[in-house]
């Protein structure tokens, strides 16, 4: 069980970490110490949920639905592409650049964006649903559930990580350079992931 349950946490671990919308925003969050416990809570409950569906089944049936796969790739795209446009706009509109503490987006806007960035993101799905909930076929009983707690627990450590590690670099963006550097490297990443989707819903 143990070693199950191992498997899943770096596997998981090796999927989350790498750069993605969710990482970029609670990034960002993070460095402004806004909400950061309800969000980093918020990303790491809907992956455990995601993969607790994936190790039940549900890949199979998301990758028999075209129609459903092709509706969260376009709604998707639309929303990672207008997040771009906002990060950007921050990055070369100084009056947009602000140091942590002196108030910004409500909880419900926060709320509403780190929902859209995880269910609108057909990755999340494919990551969680699909490959975690796929790959938990190689275990059966009580070690297929230790390997999907062990992908949830991977998912609570980094988001909480780096949504409150992100303070310790609060030193570097005390200038406004650094926000501005962080707001077009944010919106690159956002694009980026949006274009993807295009191109892979184009292909398809």
């Amino acid at each position: 069980m143990l070693s199950a349950a191992l498997s899943g946490f770096l596997l998981g671990a090796s999927l989350i970490i790498a750069i993605g919308a969710q990482n970029a925003y609670i990034l960002r969050q993070g460095l402004l110490r806004e909400h950061v416990f309800i969000l980093s809570f918020i990303c790491a409950l809907s992956d455990a949920l995601l993969i607790a569906a994936g190790v039940a089944g549900l890949g199979t049936l998301i990758a028999q639905s075209p129609k459903l796969i092709s509706f969260v790739t376009l709604g998707g795209a639309a929303f990672l592409f207008w997040y771009a446009s906002v990060a950007f706009r921050r990055a070369f509109h100084p009056e947009g650049l602000r140091a942590a503490g002196s108030g910004g987006s409500s909880l419900k806007a926060a709320v509403g964006t780190v929902l859209a960035l995880t269910f609108l993101n057909p990755h999340v799905y494919l990551d969680t649903v699909v490959l975690l909930g796929g790959l938990s076929a190689r275990f059966e009983g009580v070690n297929r559930a230790a390997y999907g707690v062990g992908a949830a627990l991977a998912s609570f450590i980094w988001f909480f990580s780096l949504g409150y590690g992100a303070r310790l670099l609060q030193p570097v963006f005390a200038k406004p350079a650094a926000w501005r550097v962080l707001d077009i490297l944010i919106g690159l990443v956002m694009a980026g992931i949006a274009t993807s989707l295009l191109v892979r819903f184009l292909h398809n």
